[in-house]
């Protein structure tokens, strides 16, 4: 009969053999697996490192590309846009980028000879299609009566209060201000629709229009519709180019407008000053009666509107 004192012995023998194994094998493959591990580990960091100094060589580049860009503006873009009135509107995406690149576009704008009219930042609520009933509210009280009877007369609020700023912001050369601009737009202000900053104290003859990332979460769809329809209404009322902060979102959808496309240009790198000079130039171009789409994404024409850098266009 096996007792209780066999089935100790046994374990211990059993743990015995297996603690031996253990050490033997340990002892037997260390320095191969070892050194294997420290090879791999070591070529791990040096790849890691080689990839943070091209991350680092890429960014001087750019960098020393972008100084490139600021250096050469006046040459390439000074004085092109001469006596021109141009108004700045923005679509609220990234805040930080979005501002960032209006400061940029302004700075270029002056280079080239421009006159600012003013800035119209339109916040995310415009677009909101819970601001329907408020927005028409407000088209309604707000606009001018040479104005109001000659908004569209329909159900649509980003239409109607887009009609009514671009009524009023945006006309022909040597036309004056329009009573009541200021008026409408501290309105708008008030209720957070918008916020504007300039004189205005004539319309622009052309517009920039800066459009932020493309709309996500929730009523995205309704809101980059909403997005387009301020588009058509810009449009409408005088030259126009739509600069994206990438190519996606609005610029993609104007390239891809069989109308639109053919009327208004598109820059979709314009978050770069690379960017923003090409958005001068397109301007230039759509002052001629020329309309492309330039950048580095899909749908483009060519990186720069060749015709406007030429001297003398």
């Amino acid at each position: 009969m096996i007792n209780f004192r066999y089935h100790v012995v046994s374990l211990a023998a059993v743990f015995l053999a297996l603690a031996i194994g253990l050490v033997v094998g340990t002892a037997a493959a260390n320095g191969p697996i070892a050194d294997n591990l420290k090879d791999q580990v070591t070529q791990s960091r040096s790849e890691k490192q080689q990839l943070r100094d091209e991350l680092d060589q890429a960014r001087l580049e750019n960098e020393k590309q972008q100084d490139f860009v600021i250096d050469t503006a006046p040459v390439i873009i000074g004085g092109k846009l001469a006596g021109k009135r141009v108004l700045v509107v923005s679509l609220e995406g990234n805040g930080q980028d979005v501002d960032k690149t209006v400061d940029g576009m302004v700075n270029f704008l002056g280079v080239a000879g421009a006159k600012v009219s003013g800035k119209v930042k339109l916040r995310e609520k415009f677009i909101a299609p819970a601001s329907k009933d408020q927005l028409l509210d407000l088209a309604d009280a707000s606009a001018p009566p040479s104005i109001s009877g000659a908004l569209p007369n329909q159900n649509n609020a980003v239409d109607t209060s887009t009609a009514l700023l671009a009524a009023l912001l945006v006309g022909r050369a040597g036309s004056t201000a329009v009573e009541g601009t200021q008026t409408v737009l501290r309105a708008y202000e008030s209720q957070g629709y918008l916020t504007a900053d300039g004189d205005f104290t004539a319309p622009a003859e052309a517009v920039v229009l800066l459009a932020g990332a493309p709309t996500a979460g929730k009523d995205a769809k309704d809101r980059a519709i909403a997005a387009q329809v301020i588009v058509n209404r810009f449009e409408l009322a005088g030259k126009l180019v739509v600069a994206g902060l990438s190519a996606t979102g609005l610029v993609a959808a104007v390239r891809g407008d069989t109308a639109l496309s053919k009327s208004v240009s598109t820059v979709d790198n314009a978050i770069t000053a690379q960017g923003q000079v090409t958005t001068v130039l397109t301007l230039v171009d759509q002052l001629a009666g020329r309309v492309g789409h330039y950048g580095i994404g899909d749908g483009v024409t060519a990186l720069l509107p060749r015709s406007a850098a030429q001297n003398g266009s």
